[in-house]
């Protein structure tokens, strides 16, 4: 029995959002199910949650449950067979000289500082581009499960801020934001291929990355690291860049 049927109905509850803008592909509404109560999402509970698809974002824990669109495929690295592309090799050599330290969550005007020129960079005309410091932390710095802060830097300079989640089968990407000032950089992919590694010194044999959409430019990248799972119909299954939504 699955841990989600062992949790009374009457304690764990899910409920559906009204529809809103889909901040990923134009022109198209989303809804999202929601598990609440969320001081009960503890990192046992979360992470069963997230093998059915949920995701989180602070303390609020949420699937996609669009009633037009599938788009959005929780995606999941299988680290042991892993092998990186002659590109993310590439990628691996360009930093591997990066200073790397694992924190609490924690709040520091220099993490702030860069998330918003990471905002004003990559997302300036979208829903992401919220400098408020307070969402800001709520975003990011809160959090029910294991979660971890991981520093990136070049010397003194931060170059990267990554939010994990610890599971009990493998980590979870939660957010990452760095430094764009730099054309020749490829931060995003050391951080992915990172945090596999970290996986395999853990012992943990997923690393999941969020959702897959494969129309969606900013979040199609996820399907060159492979081999990648997708759930789709309950059931965890390969996807690829050619990969048809059922």
């Amino acid at each position: 029995m699955s841990l989600l049927n062992d949790i009374p109905l009457a304690t764990l509850q899910l409920y559906l959002t009204a529809p809103y803008a889909c901040s990923y592909l134009p022109e198209r509404e989303a809804r999202s199910q929601v598990a609440t109560p969320a001081h009960l999402i503890t990192t046992p509970v979360y992470s069963e949650l997230i093998r059915q698809g949920f995701r989180r974002s602070g303390t609020f824990t949420y699937r996609p449950h669009c009633d037009t669109c599938q788009q959005c495929v929780p995606a999941r690295v299988l680290v042991n067979d892993f092998q990186p592309s002659r590109s993310q090799r590439r990628s691996w050599k360009q930093h591997t000289e990066l200073d790397v330290s694992l924190h609490a969550l924690q709040d520091k005007q220099e993490y702030f500082d860069l998330y918003s020129r990471y905002q004003n960079a990559r997302h300036a005309d979208g829903s992401m581009n919220n400098q408020d410091p307070e969402q800001y932390r709520n975003f990011l710095l809160q959090s029910h499960v294991e979660s971890r802060l991981v520093e990136f830097r070049e010397g003194d300079v931060l170059r990267m801020v990554s939010i994990i989640d610890v599971l009990d089968d493998g980590l979870s990407a939660v957010y990452t934001f760095y430094d764009t000032h730099d054309s020749h950089a490829s931060f995003g992919t050391f951080n992915v291929l990172w945090q596999i590694e970290l996986c395999r010194q853990l012992e943990l044999p997923y690393l999941y990355l969020g959702y897959w959409i494969k129309d969606s430019r900013k979040m199609a990248y996820k399907g060159k690291f492979q081999p990648l799972q997708g759930l789709q119909n309950n059931v965890w299954r390969p996807i690829s860049l050619t990969t048809e939504i059922e």
